[in-house]
């Protein structure tokens, strides 16, 4: 029988207060250990929450808000970045000697859940289909709905408990020997494999020393990746509006083709830089002892550093107007704080 939405929820917070305790007391203990472990918790519940918190919100939002809610993910978790982005600045808790209460602010949403959770009810769907009690559904449909007409509401879900009857959940495993659901849950893969291979993360990663490359300065090089975040939650937010006008189908290989063009020619951008340095170095080696010695790292092609800089931010553009909006909606993951996701991308400071 299906876990209770609400309850798995609750339960779920147990490995964003674990996470907290150890990196909060981390430096004292002196462990890197502690850290690693906390992260791997906090990554633990971020999965967890994906996957529970889209099912008890589609179960819980009426038919006419369903598109609403299902958008707000992308929104929430470019916020969540952006967010984590925020408060790691040196101002705030991004300093050498506060890093680890940055890390153990992950506690703020997690208790923000287990104060809110216990006041809402449980997931319509869930209490009538996967328990069978009409009584409990319709109690939970009028604390969400007010006292409003139910019936009609009611009478659907009725109608797919019906039609679940003498059906049982399948095993992963049994969706792919299904043949009227492998195409499906192929789709899913495919699309789920994409968002996490798109490489993303990995524009987020390299940012600060590209950044750095180019010119700006090392104390702004952290106002300069808001930007980044920034870029995503505006996109997240365009997206929103673009997909009832062009359909989802347009903007996915739209995003995915912009971010395949923008990838390679930020490839090519960093091996230009590549080679232009080692140009650099074999002019070195020709120069006197008397001759003004050249940047050691300074490339032949400077404007390849715009270009790179450039580059990442036209990548995350095209990923929160494509992917990172609609492949979350397609998946259903809703995250219910919105800063969990942000803090998985905050450096350990040195």
């Amino acid at each position: 029988m299906p876990r209770p939405r609400k309850k798995s929820l609750l339960v779920n917070n147990i490995f964003v207060v674990l996470a907290a305790i150890l990196f909060g007391f981390s430096r004292k203990a002196g462990s890197f250990e502690m850290i690693m472990l906390g992260r791997l918790l906090v990554g633990v519940s971020a999965g967890v929450s994906m996957n529970i918190q889209p099912m008890y919100l589609g179960e819980s939002a009426p038919k006419e808000l369903r598109g609403a809610v299902a958008m707000s993910s992308a929104i929430f978790t470019a916020l969540g970045i952006v967010m984590g982005q925020v408060v790691g600045l040196r101002e705030l808790l991004g300093d050498p000697q506060a890093w680890p209460l940055l890390l153990a602010s992950c506690l703020v949403p997690g208790v923000l859940q287990l104060a809110s959770l216990p006041l809402v009810p449980e997931s319509p769907r869930y209490l009538l289909i996967d328990c069978g009690d009409t009584e409990a559904c319709l109690a939970a449909l009028r604390r969400l709905r007010g006292s409003g007409d139910l019936a009609r509401e009611l009478e659907e879900l009725e109608e797919e408990r019906a039609a679940c009857q003498g059906c049982r959940a399948r095993r992963p495993w049994e969706l792919f020997q299904h043949r009227a659901l492998r195409r499906q849950v192929t789709s899913l893969v495919v699309l789920g494999s994409a968002m996490e291979l798109c490489g993303n993360d990995l524009m987020y990663a390299y940012a600060s020393s590209v950044f750095q490359k180019a010119g700006v300065p090392e104390a702004k090089v952290q106002y300069a990746t808001i930007g980044t975040g920034s870029c995503e939650l505006l996109m997240a937010i365009v997206s929103c509006v673009a997909v009832e006008r062009m359909g989802r189908r347009v903007l996915l290989i739209g995003g995915y083709s912009l971010m395949a063009c923008w990838g390679s020619i930020f490839t090519v951008a960093l091996c230009l830089q590549v080679a232009g340095v080692d140009e650099g170095w074999r002019v070195q080696a020709r120069l006197t002892s008397t001759s003004p010695l050249p940047c050691p790292w300074q490339s032949s092609f400077p404007w390849t550093l715009y270009l790179a800089v450039a580059c990442i931010f036209a990548s995350i553009l095209s990923f929160g107007i494509g992917p990172g909006g609609l492949v979350p909606l397609s998946l259903c993951p809703f995250p219910w704080c919105l800063c969990l996701w942000g803090h998985l991308h905050w450096p350990v400071p040195s």
